[in-house]
This record gives C-alpha cells, sequence and structure tokens, in this order.
C-alpha cells in the first residue's frame, strides 16, 4: 500500500514538473517578442492534399531576417526550422479544405511556400499572416521577395 501510494505520488510530481517545464518553455520563447501561432507542413507534394495528415502546431517567432520555428509540443528549447526571409515564395493562400478544417485552428489561412527549393505550407490567422506578409515586404533593398 505504501509502495502504491510512493509511486502514485512520484508519478504527479514528475507530471506537474514536465507540465511547468513545457510551460516555462514557451513563456521563455515568447519572451522575446513577435511571436505567433503558426502551424507547419514541411515537404509538401505537389498534388492539393486536404487530408489533415502533416500538419504541426508551432509557434513562428520573428528574428531578424529569420523566422525561427518551435514545435508546441516538444521540451527542445531549439527552434525546429530557420526560414530565412530571402529564401521564402510565398506561392498561393487558401483557407483550409476538407480534414485540414479539423487540424488547425479554426481561424486558420493556409500559405503556400517555398523555402529553398522545398514546398511548404504554413497556416496562421488572418491578422498573423498580414504582419507575416508585411515582413516579407519589408525585407532590405536589393533582396527579391515574392509575394503572391
Amino acid at each position: 500500500m505504501l509502495l502504491a501510494l510512493l509511486v502514485s505520488g512520484l508519478v504527479v510530481a514528475l507530471v506537474v514538473i514536465g507540465l511547468f517545464v513545457f510551460g516555462l518553455r514557451r513563456r521563455l520563447i515568447q519572451r522575446s517578442g513577435g511571436t505567433f501561432d503558426c502551424s507547419l507542413r514541411w515537404d509538401v507534394s505537389d498534388k492539393h492534399d486536404v487530408s489533415g495528415k502533416g500538419w504541426v502546431y508551432g509557434v513562428a517567432r520573428y528574428s531578424g531576417d529569420r523566422i525561427d520555428w518551435f514545435r508546441v509540443f516538444s521540451y527542445s528549447p531549439r527552434p525546429r526550422r530557420l526560414l530565412e526571409r530571402g529564401s521564402i515564395e510565398v506561392v498561393a493562400r487558401r483557407a483550409p479544405e476538407g480534414e485540414e478544417e479539423l487540424a488547425l485552428l479554426s481561424d486558420a489561412v493556409v500559405l503556400g511556400c517555398t523555402h529553398q527549393g522545398v514546398r511548404l505550407e504554413l497556416a496562421m490567422s488572418e491578422d498573423a499572416l498580414t504582419g507575416f506578409l508585411a515582413w516579407l515586404e519589408a525585407a532590405p533593398p536589393g533582396q527579391r521577395v515574392n509575394v503572391a
């Protein structure tokens, strides 16, 4: 009986510590400012896939001439993807369709892009999209920027 209580107490303590570290990581990412919720689907095929598969929920942070993208459900302090402003090319913009509506946030807009030859899709709110496109267009003179 005592062993069962000790083990269950230890499990509860580990869960609480894990949730605390998870929240602390999110707070540290947002502390630098310029963050927005952004789902990502990397290496998308040429076919129009609306199955909802491959989307990963994340937080993106503006960091100079790049965007650092972090997975939400991770303990890693490092960004999972780095997207350089000069390498991002916006090729399409659409509303979520089919099962994507269930996989993404309710007010999301899907932005089809290429980054260094890799096709990807970003899903973000309309407000975040406005800020993202303004950030892309605000590139220093001489940088090639293509915003659809």
